[in-house]
């Protein structure tokens, strides 16, 4: 069981609730209840002492434009974790991460976007991803993290994405640019929903659709570890 002291805020960083409802998606799964905080209508807690654990979610926002919301978040990250404060970015959020920390250069536009339930090859055993190998989770995205600093440990790749998941070492704070809160049901109402509104990524969201989906469950090892405090 996590420690009674953990304290946690997910910073929301969806923009239409009525598409992608990333907060639901986490609290499905995580083993303690945190407090939301809708980032792009410029709510973030009042400081970074107030939440132990952070976690950044995901958006149909790009990186890559950055209105001031988002450097509003930025700089609350920063303070996060000059405070010591535990983070855990998935997708746009791991992108953000790495924004914060570590600058534009680490953030970019993938060569091809990853839709659907794809291959993850974790390269070494760690405790957030567990052993090394394959295994598989939901990906939504066309932007993605690049260039990290040496200091920065890149934990899985996929064919698409050099950097499907990083940490940096000595602290509880990690990237992963999968969707592991986003299950196979889930997934493809979010996908079908996607095709019927007739978004950009259409094609890519019916092509996921008709093809297998295989989700490795990383999920629960995931929030286990980032909640016990473990790095």
């Amino acid at each position: 069981m996590p420690s009674a002291v953990v304290r946690l805020a997910i910073i929301d960083n969806s923009i239409d609730s009525g598409v992608y409802k990333p907060v639901e998606h986490w609290a499905g799964f995580l083993p303690i209840s945190g407090r939301a905080f809708r980032a792009p209508d410029g709510r973030l807690p009042d400081g970074p002492s107030e939440y132990s654990h952070y976690i950044l979610t995901g958006s149909e926002a790009s990186i890559l434009d950055r209105p001031p919301w988002v450097e509003a978040e930025a700089g609350f990250v920063r303070e996060a974790f000059a405070a010591g404060a535990s983070i855990l970015g998935s997708c746009y959020g791991h992108q953000l991460l790495a924004y914060a920390l570590f600058g534009s250069g680490c953030v970019g536009r993938g060569p091809r976007p990853e839709v659907g339930w794809l291959p993850i090859e974790i390269l070494a055993s760690n405790g957030l991803l567990g052993p090394a190998g394959t295994a598989y989770a939901f990906s939504h995205h066309r932007d993605e993290v690049l260039d990290l600093p040496s200091a920065c440990s890149i934990l899985a790749r996929s064919e698409g994405c050099e950097v499907q998941a990083f940490g940096v070492p000595g602290r509880n704070v990690w990237g992963i640019q999968m969707h592991p809160e986003i299950d196979i049901p889930t997934g493809r109402a979010f996908l079908a929903d996607l095709a019927a509104r007739g978004a950009e990524s259409r094609e890519l969201d019916l092509a996921a659709l008709d093809r297998p989906a295989r989700d490795s469950g990383l999920i629960s090892k995931i929030v286990n570890h980032f909640i016990a405090f473990s790095s």
